[in-house]
């Protein structure tokens, strides 16, 4: 009989690479300074991809590619909800994108609907929403020209649940997914596909804090109790690279929780 009350220790997860996975294609990814997107962007290239690392952070963007000489790394300092600096990220990847991972994105301060500040839900939703939107906008026709192409967008676990986040970072996860949903319908007859990662807890250098009494009253007990242990961003990384290259082939419109079975309970 299995002892459940003494469950064995989780193994170690290490990242094994598939060569040659991206040869030959352009993947823009955003937020790509640190966490989930530094992960992604060396994961696409390593595989052989060339990537457009995107990211409002210069110093981060110039430590990557400086520990990664060998890497086909493109930088573009910019603001993804900017349309200049969409214009920078488009002219850096030339006139062909295969990918795109939309990554770029902040969090909010706990605050529920009474108290949320009209700064706290528009920075927000320029970045995790306007964002997304329009990145995906720019890269869509190169996509459709060629008659295919990937995009794959990072939604939360808060965009399945209103248990993770205040009520400005639930409701743009939530855009996210329906911003994938939407596009996944409309382009899959055209050869392309635009899927949506949901992560649970994921070590990052994304901190949030509570602003609000009622919010930390009520969902503090149940972060500590049903959270998993947090994920590398790595993982994050594995997830969506399998959504992006040719092995989520007839995968579309999904929304994939990668959070360690958060969303199950």
């Amino acid at each position: 009989m299995t002892d459940v009350t003494s469950p064995a220790p989780i193994p170690e997860w290490n990242e094994v690479i598939t060569p040659g996975r991206f040869a030959g294609k352009t993947v823009i990814v955003t937020g790509a300074g640190s966490g989930i997107g530094r992960s992604t962007a060396l994961r696409v290239a390593r595989e052989g991809g060339r990537v457009v690392a995107s990211d409002i952070s210069a110093p981060r963007l110039e430590e990557l590619k400086a520990e990664h000489p060998d890497l086909d790394l493109l930088t573009v300092v910019g603001d993804v909800s900017d349309e200049k600096d969409i214009a920078a990220i488009m002219t850096a990847a030339g006139g062909t994108v295969d990918g795109l991972a939309n990554v770029a994105g902040i969090m909010d301060d706990f605050t529920p609907v009474h108290e949320v500040s009209d700064a706290v839900w528009d920075r927000v939703f320029r970045i995790n929403v306007l964002g997304t939107m329009r990145l995906s906008r720019a890269v869509l026709p190169l996509m459709l020209a060629a008659g295919s192409g990937s995009i794959v967008n990072v939604a939360s676990e808060a965009g399945l649940r209103g248990s993770a986040a205040g009520v400005a970072y639930t409701a743009s996860k939530h855009a996210v997914v329906g911003i994938t949903k939407s596009s996944a319908v409309m382009y899959a007859p055209l050869g392309i596909r635009v899927n949506a990662v949901a992560p649970g807890a994921t070590i990052t250098n994304i901190e949030a804090s509570f602003a609000s009494t009622l919010a930390q009253g009520r969902l503090g007990p149940l972060m500590q109790t049903v959270i998993p242990v947090p994920a590398q961003a790595a993982q994050l990384a594995a997830s969506i690279t399998f959504l992006l290259s040719d092995d989520g082939t007839n995968v579309n419109g999904v929304i994939l929780a990668s959070d360690g079975g958060w969303s199950a309970i």
